[in-house]
């Protein structure tokens, strides 16, 4: 467990519990060369931004996990849900200002019931996490030396694993966010809110999905900054709103 502070100087990371060898990585996202096809609108929004950071998730346990819970929940309540995960049955540090919980590891779900699931609004989740338990149990290192696209496909490999869960751990743990599903509410909705008078595909439409990729082309770089960009925008706007 790293934890992670702001300042004026800069951030801060410290190393709590696990191995200091498993540092999050910091990468920046600069919106700025997007390419001439992303509609001006969205790509001024951006732009307004500006250059941003993201600290990928260093246990890519933890990433699996976070994208399982997601599933079929809001973010809000995704986020009250995997609070609860860690503080149940996780590993616990106590630290000056609070105390601090990360994940049960794969060998601690794997010996959860279904009544434990079921205490606290993850039963519906129990099959996928126990799946992928066993399996990563058996491939973590392989798994963690992988390239996005190539561990996307190790874990749609899994039994209840979709795609969309699969791309969603990949880009916590590795980054790049070209393998994101770009069809997803999260991306639609924030588009539409940077560039309200642009005629998006309407909810229904499949062609969202084939909208934002065409932007980019076969450039990977442009895909991933404007779906990493855009996501970010959403979540500076969410905490905002959020902001007493």
């Amino acid at each position: 467990m790293w934890v992670i502070t702001l300042d004026r100087d800069g951030l801060h990371m410290e190393c709590v519990h696990g191995a200091e060898d498993e540092k999050p990585a910091l990468a920046t996202t600069d919106p700025s060369p997007l390419p001439d096809a992303v509609p001006a609108a969205l790509r001024d929004g951006l732009n307004d931004l500006g250059a941003t950071q993201r600290l990928t998730n260093p246990w890519l346990w933890d990433a699996i996990t976070t994208a399982i819970l997601r599933r079929v929940v809001r973010a809000d309540q995704a986020r009250k849900l995997y609070r609860k995960w860690c503080a149940s049955y996780g590993t616990t540090v106590q630290r000056p200002c609070c105390e601090l919980a990360v994940a049960p590891t794969p060998e601690q779900v794997l010996e959860l019931t279904d009544d434990q699931f079921a205490d606290i609004g993850a039963k519906l989740h129990r099959g996928a996490l126990q799946a992928v338990a066993t399996h990563f149990q058996r491939h973590a290192l392989q798994w963690s030396h992988m390239d996005a696209d190539d561990l996307v496909a190790a874990l749609v490999s899994v039994p209840r694993i979709g795609p969309r869960t699969a791309a969603a751990a990949a880009c916590g743990y590795t980054g790049d966010f070209a393998i994101y599903p770009h069809d997803d509410l999260a991306v639609r909705t924030w588009a539409a809110r940077i560039a309200p008078s642009y005629p998006w595909p309407d909810k229904r439409d499949k062609g969202f999905g084939r909208l934002w990729t065409g932007w980019a082309g076969t450039d990977r770089t442009a895909l991933h900054t404007l779906t990493l960009s855009t996501l970010t925008w959403g979540s500076h706007a969410r905490a905002d709103l959020e902001d007493p």
